[in-house]
């Protein structure tokens, strides 16, 4: 049995779990196909359209089409929608994808506060700036509602986690002192929209981003894969509160062709672990035993105590081995 045997379809972040920056993950293509599921797309990243996106995925091998996409920008003009009436002028931040996606939806597309927006839509584009952002916040000032797409602060590429929308937000909130209205992940609306569209009854959801793929997919009350290509690591995964932990755990989207039952926090490798006062103490291990193996081990002590454990003290050759590869 493999975990991708349990499920009908596959509910996919983007950055750091398929790609990162313009290359795809080593494995993810190939994972994703192996699995014979329907995939589907849900990405916080709103600097591309859906045709974009799914242009990017078929020249990296997968066989992805726009309506494969949810993108958070679809997410947040729907959230902006419960304000405005057609022909209404919105102030939007972000890619020329994003303004084309509110200017069809029937609202009237602005750049300056002068124009009255009633609402603020901020997406992620590499192209915001100073002046963008004031208009922003000019805009909120005179009574403008704000609506983000998403909050990642970090963007993960090849070259390293990038400055993301939500850090831009931070520079709005911090001007005006409003907290914009999120419309992606960690929402879960986006899940139940791509579950929805893939007619899926037992979807997974898969991402690398605790606070928000795996809280989205936990809200949206669906089983979750974390794997360790992007943002959040073990030492993440050792302090995450209940609504950021995952179901499984793999070291990239491979686990997908893996038992399910060894993905899940257990005991494995040879490994024990038991609580002494506020630490963890991790024993033994087999020769050959792996960093994801006692992850796993530590893990299923960790998330039932009161509060993340204050250290994680190996107490073996193979157990201290496997802890260095956390950091």
């Amino acid at each position: 049995m493999t975990l991708s045997s349990l499920f009908d379809a596959l509910l996919l972040d983007l950055d750091g779990t398929v790609w990162a920056g313009d290359a795809a993950l080593p494995g993810a293509v190939e994972a994703i196909i192996s699995s014979g599921l329907r995939a589907l797309y849900i990405t916080n990243n709103a600097s591309r359209g859906p045709a974009e996106v799914a242009d990017k995925l078929r020249v990296m091998g997968l066989n992805a089409g726009p309506d494969d996409v949810v993108t958070s920008a679809q997410a947040a003009g729907v959230l902006a929608g419960r304000h405005l009436s057609p022909g209404d002028p919105v102030l939007v931040v972000g890619a020329p994808s994003f303004r084309m996606l509110v200017d069809e939806a029937g609202y009237r597309v602005v750049d300056t506060a002068a124009d009255a927006p009633k609402v603020v839509l901020h997406g992620h584009s590499p192209e915001t700036g100073w002046a963008q952002l004031s208009e922003a916040a000019l805009a909120i000032a005179g009574g403008a509602i704000y609506v983000a797409s998403n909050l990642d602060t970090t963007l993960p590429t090849e070259r390293g986690l990038l400055v993301g929308n939500g850090s831009m937000v931070a520079a709005v909130t911090s001007a005006t002192g409003v907290v914009p209205e999120s419309a992606g992940k960690p929402e879960p609306a986006m899940f139940l929209q791509a579950a929805q569209l893939a007619g899926a009854k037992r979807p997974l959801a898969v991402g690398d981003r605790l606070n928000t793929d795996i809280a989205g997919a936990v809200a949206a009350g669906m089983p979750s894969l974390h794997v360790l290509t992007g943002v959040s690591g073990p030492i993440e995964l050792l302090e995450a509160p209940p609504a950021h932990r995952p179901t499984y755990i793999g070291e990239s989207m491979s686990a997908l062709a893996q038992d399910p039952e060894t993905l899940k926090p257990s005991a494995q490798g040879g490994f024990s672990a038991r609580i002494d006062g506020d630490d963890i103490i991790l024993s033994r291990g087999n020769e050959g035993a792996t960093s994801i193996q006692a992850l796993r081990t530590v893990l299923e002590v960790a998330w039932h105590m009161d509060k993340p454990p204050a250290l994680v003290r190996p107490n073996s050759e193979v157990a201290e081995a496997a802890t260095l590869q956390w950091w």
